[in-house]
């Protein structure tokens, strides 16, 4: 059961002087960047712009513009109720939806309910750690070099800072050699190239996430990028779609893992080259692909936008700042929730463990979330996303200290039960003379009072 729905406040008025003059620009792009001082910044507010039927600001075939910022550019067309409706759409494409509630609580609402991609998005964390890790499993053909760092400040950075919001993250990098995909690749003789198939993708992950080693001692999700180099002998290596077309990327993505990309070596002119050659990564290519892959692990996907809708690019920076909105919104949802069912599960524990007892650290980090959930649900209801984004995350944090103190874990593991089949081997070799000699006193203290006294 779901109590969440989604409302807008809709609030109409004219266009200044200065946004008049930013809506007389030659193109959209350019339109959406002189806007964008002039706009209310607040998180979760759009800023919606009716431009005539006849501007020549949006294509042929185009009704929405949405910017890369908090505001869009809608045409205006038909009767007043068209217009109504479609700027009903504009605000569910750039912000909550009962399918974005949907897939913030997949794993509390039904399978009927949930679109098939629900549950292929990363569940809310307070942080991630993203590992970038090189396979090279032939180093005697191949010296590979990728300029890593140099790629995490240009194309990650930006990313990663717009998304600080949301959470902390921290990225790495190794490179491990002689590691192998797990799976044959099968030859093809008209392309005399290897092929992976659709269906022998998912056995690739398991053989190379037990040499990544970077989950063992992480407090939060690792999100693995894998760039792949494949041996000599199994080179070129191209990846199947289900139709059996090469897939234009050469790369897949995992559902709440990551994504492998296989980065084809050119074969040397010469066959009688000397090894192991020298292989240049190009990053740009490789990190388009990478940050895509973020980008679906993230549910920030735009496969479904309508076909009149025109979504510019975000550029550098990874994603709008209507995406993020959107993020924060899923989380603080999640949050909610999440800080629901560990304070449910602590009560229910509570009954079940009649001497339990609560130190005062502990009912206050319970109180805490409480209020700070409380909080949460009233800022979320007036609109105030980031502070109510932030108090989710609060809620999270002291429920689960609350949850997981020390204090309360060792009587999960001791219930009276367990406790009579722990002591009772213990004291009943001890307790069996002592009963023992108990009843023989008792018996003789009965024989003496039987006894006649003699009387002198």
């Amino acid at each position: 059961r779901s109590s969440v729905t989604s409302r807008y406040e809709m609030l109409y008025r004219s266009t200044t002087g200065q946004e008049e003059a930013a809506l007389a620009a030659a193109t959209a792009r350019e339109a959406d960047a002189a806007l964008h001082p002039l706009q209310d910044t607040t998180l979760g507010s759009l800023t919606m712009y009716v431009v005539p039927e006849t501007s020549s600001l949006l294509p042929q075939g185009i009704n929405v513009y949405v910017g890369k910022h908090r505001s869009a550019l809608v045409r205006a067309g038909g009767s007043l109720a068209a217009l109504q409706a479609r700027l009903q759409e504009v605000a569910q494409v750039m912000s909550f939806t009962a399918g974005s509630i949907a897939a913030a609580l997949s794993d509390r609402v039904p399978d009927g309910q949930l679109s098939p991609d629900a549950r292929r998005y990363l569940k809310s964390s307070l942080g991630y750690e993203i590992t970038f890790s090189l396979l090279n499993p032939d180093p005697k053909s191949h010296t590979v070099d990728w300029d890593i760092e140099g790629a995490v400040n240009r194309y990650v950075k930006p990313v990663l800072d717009k998304l600080s919001l949301v959470a902390n993250f921290s990225v790495d990098s190794q490179i491990l050699y002689y590691a192998v995909l797990g799976v044959t690749p099968r030859y093809d003789k008209e392309s005399s190239s290897f092929l992976l198939s659709t269906h022998s993708l998912p056995h690739v992950i398991n053989p190379v996430e037990a040499r990544l080693g970077s989950s063992a001692a992480s407090l939060y999700p690792v999100l693995n990028f894998l760039l792949y180099v494949p041996e000599r002998s199994h080179s070129p290596l191209y990846i199947q779609d289900k139709d059996g077309a090469p897939v234009s990327t050469n790369a897949f993505h995992s559902p709440r893992w990551g994504g492998i990309m296989v980065y084809n070596v050119e074969a040397p002119a010469s066959p009688h080259a000397s090894l192991p050659l020298h292989v240049d990564v190009d990053m740009a290519r490789v990190m388009e692909v990478f940050l895509a892959q973020l980008r679906l692990l993230f549910g920030l996907s735009r496969e479904e936008v309508p076909p009149e809708f025109l979504l510019e690019s975000p550029g550098n920076e990874g994603l709008a700042d209507w995406e993020l909105d959107h993020l924060l919104w899923a989380h603080t949802v999640e949050n909610i929730a999440t800080v629901s069912t560990t304070l449910t599960s602590l009560a229910q524990l509570l009954d079940k463990i009649g001497n339990i007892v609560i130190k005062d650290d502990v009912a206050s980090e319970v109180y805490r979330a409480v209020a700070s959930v409380q909080s949460a649900v009233t800022k979320l209801s007036l609109g105030h996303l980031h502070a109510a984004f932030q108090a989710s995350k609060e809620a999270v944090t002291s429920s689960e200290r609350a949850f997981f103190d020390p204090s309360l874990l060792h009587l999960l593991y001791f219930p009276d039960d367990q406790k009579f089949a722990i002591y009772i081997p213990l004291f009943l070799p001890m307790a069996v003379p002592i009963l023992l000699s108990l009843a023989k006193i008792v018996r003789e203290t009965r024989l003496r009072k039987k006894e006649p006294t003699k009387m002198d």
